[in-house]
């Protein structure tokens, strides 16, 4: 009995205290230093049960990160050059059981996706969403707009400078998506290269509402209305992906949101003045490193809270950005409610960072959120772990 004792004593005095054992750690797994896509998607595209990496024209295949071609792949250069692939998602498009990639290229240009050929060899075939819609802003959204379970772009049409959504197809065999205007015609955060976009309920209506640095339009009870009501308010300089929580939990909706090109992160905490008006005031998170083209608000720590999860993207603008030579960070803001600092940083890499959009979610059925990227250093996978 006494030998049993000091056997248990010895082991709690041999591991590590409590807060070592939950704290976030990250394996770094370089899956390629090609500079091939700054949009990146997780699908399982082989039908085996685990989660493949997509990026740009090629995806690779888990667990050992075999690289496959979608369609021709060229090595770009990262100071002079920039990718057709600036954002990446995976979805099942035509229903057909098998994941397929879409891609929105560079800025103004129509969206497109690649099909899955169902484990046959070859290139994937390329269809565009819709000709006529040039998909601008720089932070197009992959979000459900209408709450359908199925994800839609939100972007900006430039040729019709409004803000819009297009529908995913919702039968089988139906590759055709739909147009829906949010904005009146020539509305803010339009143009090719606007910064800043993103859903969320700011009025706390039970409706998600679409943001940009300008204001925010609230959604109707049919999202397919057009015009949707504006709300003029200032969110700053150019930002990237924008998103809605409430930061210091006094029941009004906030606005987090980040500096594409520039130094900054904040949040801005929504207020009401002596007439009842609206109000925003700017709180800064950050400013240690810049080109935060690429946000995630997601749980990293299993604690219940969203964290916020970005980097720089590194020569975002070749090396013409403030600070696009320093160090190319990876981060993850952990928050914390009821508490001053809201968030608190943890640099998880220094050679990687971001690139127009970070994917967060559970690569290995571990139950923790990991974080894949990819922008001109490569492709990353950082699997959480503890």
């Amino acid at each position: 009995m006494r030998n049993q004792f000091y056997l248990i004593l010895i082991a709690v005095l041999l591991s590590p205290p409590l807060y070592a054992q939950n704290k976030v750690r990250f394996i770094k797994h370089i899956i390629t230093k090609d500079f091939i896509s700054e949009g990146v998607a997780v699908g399982d595209v082989n039908h085996d049960g685990k989660l493949d990496i997509i990026a740009g024209t090629c995806w690779f295949e888990a667990p050992n990160w075999t690289r496959h071609e979608i369609a021709l792949t060229p090595v770009l250069k990262p100071g002079t050059e920039y990718s057709n692939s600036f954002l990446d998602y995976s979805i099942d498009v035509n229903l057909d059981g098998w994941v397929d990639q879409v891609v929105v290229g560079y800025p103004g240009t129509p969206a497109y996706w690649y099909e899955n050929p169902k484990g046959k060899s070859g290139y994937w075939q390329k269809h565009n969403i819709m000709d006529k819609v040039g998909v601008g802003n720089e932070s197009p959204n992959f979000v459900d707009v209408d709450g359908d379970g199925r994800v839609d772009i939100l972007c900006a049409d430039i040729n019709a400078k409004q803000i819009v959504w297009l529908s995913a197809p919702t039968k089988k065999g139906d590759t055709t998506w739909a147009r829906y205007p949010i904005s009146a015609i020539n509305a803010p955060a339009t143009d090719r290269y606007s910064h800043g976009l993103g859903l969320g309920d700011i009025n706390k209506d039970g409706r998600k509402d679409v943001i940009v640095k300008e204001g925010w339009w609230e959604a109707p009870v049919d999202r397919k209305q057009p015009n949707w009501v504006f709300h003029p308010a200032n969110f700053g300089e150019d930002c990237s992906e924008m998103y809605v929580m409430d930061v210091d939990g006094d029941g009004l909706n906030d606005v987090i949101s980040a500096s594409a090109h520039k130094y900054g992160i904040w949040w801005y905490q929504q207020g009401k003045d002596e007439q009842g008006n609206t109000t925003w005031t700017k709180h800064e998170i950050d400013k240690s490193f810049s080109e935060t083209h690429g946000v995630a608000l997601v749980d990293i720590n299993n604690d219940g809270h969203p964290d916020i999860v970005t980097g720089k993207r590194w020569f975002a603008h070749n090396d013409t950005d403030t600070g696009s030579h320093e160090s190319a960070v990876l981060y993850w803001f952990e928050f914390t409610p009821g508490k001053a600092p809201y968030f608190i940083a943890h640099q998880i890499d220094n050679d990687s960072g971001v690139g127009l959009h970070v994917v967060v979610q559970d690569m290995n059925k571990d139950k923790l959120n990991d974080i894949v990227i990819s922008n001109k250093k490569g492709v990353f996978y950082f699997e959480n772990t503890r």
